[in-house]
């Protein structure tokens, strides 16, 4: 496939214009990225006064539009480029270190791409949200896998990229995902992690076991305990064994979890019949962290149970907290991942995944250290905070309204999120200059108060910040390269 990205390089079918050429005439600003011959077709994306619009010169058969060169950004439009150009599809990424970059907004793609073109070697999920997020956003998985698409689009992106439906609770979860075109599907089990097992005494534990859904785990308490207890299991750098209470503990915290798992694995794999896709485990959302010894259990149960997987992300002890850096013990974090990947590579090869990834400095080479890139790197929210400081640079009024939105919805927003910021630590928009207010963005308790009022914020001036962020999507790529480069950097 030949792929120009100089427009003046390229004649339109039929030699009549040059894109410089109809660039002039039409007033329309031509990606330059994006411009791409196949089949004997041209395509490229263009900005005209009504904003972005898709050019075809040649065979247009399948796209929907009344002009006779270009086309609307519609889903049946999306769907038909991608039977045209296949890289715009997204693909399971397998083994490859990778990063997610959600975005909230559908405009952060470029900058994604940019900071992965500058850092090299880490391979992209750029489609990634929540069912959670979707509802909050007003966004449907469709429109986030189409909006992807089109940054990748713009970009010229021709690597391999994976789309990312995140945090599955249900099996039509995955429908609607599966018929969006996903890739990769995070089932998240937290809802059936039986957190008083933590504590529980041993009686309350025994009683616990025996009431398991032992059928769907195709088990019994007997064989549990005959294969498990007396063994030791020698992990390499060093070894593990499970007595009762620490077996009843685990068992009795994650094994509702693991039927669930199960379940949503199969399900997914009966719709997606042949067509490639990949899973990634997550029982991050609990209550206390998941130590190496469950992190075996719940391996070498999904194992047993047939479950493949190419992730698994654990709660990691220390805060992962929104928007931030981690907050622990930077020694014990080490230590704990040491076990964490000596366990990974006991099972065999997966990646361990680090959700609420986003900001995490401190961390990352300790990760990338040792697990020797088999690691997937989550992040979303901080896309969302780039966006913010852009506004507060260039629309710092319209910045003042959200940062004072924000904290009058702080108290009641925060209440599904693990963070610590003291909304008194957050000045009132009317007592900083113009000048302070991009400043917030690196202020602890900001990022944290603007961070988790994102669903109250854009139901309130969504629209008002996405046109802002279209007119000067420059900047936003830019402050979004800037900021990506530092996450992926210490992966390389």
């Amino acid at each position: 496939m030949q792929s120009p990205r100089d427009p003046k390089n390229l004649v339109v079918v039929g030699g009549r214009v040059m894109f410089e050429s109809l660039a002039q005439a039409t007033g329309l600003k031509i990606y330059p990225r994006s411009v791409t011959e196949a089949g004997g077709t041209t395509y490229f994306l263009a900005r005209g006064p009504q904003g972005k619009v898709l050019g075809i010169q040649g065979d247009a058969t399948g796209f929907e539009g009344n002009s006779q060169l270009l086309y609307p950004l519609t889903p049946a439009n999306a769907a038909a480029l991608r039977t045209r150009l296949p890289w715009l599809t997204p693909v399971p990424l397998r083994l490859r270190t990778s990063a997610g970059c959600g975005d909230r907004l559908g405009l952060a793609t470029p900058g994604h791409i940019r900071a992965l073109r500058k850092v090299g070697g880490i391979a992209p999920i750029l489609a990634q949200q929540s069912m959670r997020e979707n509802a909050r956003t007003l966004r449907t998985p469709q429109q986030v896998l189409d909006d992807a698409m089109w940054g990748v689009f713009q970009e010229g992106w021709c690597e391999p990229w994976g789309a990312d439906a995140d945090h599955l609770k249900t099996p039509t979860d995955i429908d609607i995902c599966a018929a969006a075109g996903y890739t990769f599907y995070t089932v998240d089990p937290g809802d059936h992690v039986d957190n008083a097992a933590h504590s529980a005494s041993l009686e309350t534990l025994r009683a616990k076991f025996e009431s398991l859904p032992w059928d769907e785990l195709e088990d019994s308490p007997a064989a549990l305990r005959a294969r498990t207890l007396g063994r030791t299991f020698d992990l390499s750098t060093f070894t593990l064994e499970f007595d009762e209470a620490s077996l009843l503990r685990a068992a009795c915290k994650y094994g509702r979890a693991i039927a669930h798992a199960k379940r949503m694995y199969r399900h997914l794999a009966a719709v997606m019949g042949e067509q490639a896709f990949e899973l990634e485990v997550s029982v991050d959302e609990t209550e206390t962290p998941t130590s190496p010894l469950e992190h075996f259990f719940i391996a070498g149960e999904l194992q047993r149970l047939g479950v493949v997987w190419v992730s698994l992300a654990p709660r990691f002890i220390g805060r992962f907290e929104k928007g931030v850096d981690y907050i622990g013990d930077l020694d014990a974090f080490e230590a704990e991942v040491l076990r964490h990947v000596a366990v990974l590579h006991h099972f065999g090869s997966y990646k361990l995944s680090l959700h609420s990834g986003s900001d995490k400095f401190s961390i990352y080479p300790i990760v990338a250290r040792h697990t020797g890139g088999l690691v997937h790197l989550k992040t979303a929210g901080t896309s969302y905070l780039e966006a913010l400081r852009v506004t507060a640079q260039v629309e710092p009024a319209l910045f003042r309204e959200i940062l004072d939105f924000a904290r009058g919805r702080y108290e009641t927003d925060r209440a599904t999120y693990h963070v610590s910021a003291e909304l008194r630590q957050v000045p009132a928009a009317g007592n900083l200059s113009a000048a302070a207010l991009p400043g917030l963005l690196d202020q602890f308790d900001a990022r944290q108060v603007l961070h988790v009022t994102y669903g109250s914020a854009l139901a309130r001036f969504g629209e008002r910040l996405k046109a802002l962020l279209d007119e000067h999507e420059e900047a936003y790529a830019t402050a979004l390269e800037t900021h990506f480069v530092k996450h992926l950097r210490p992966f390389r």
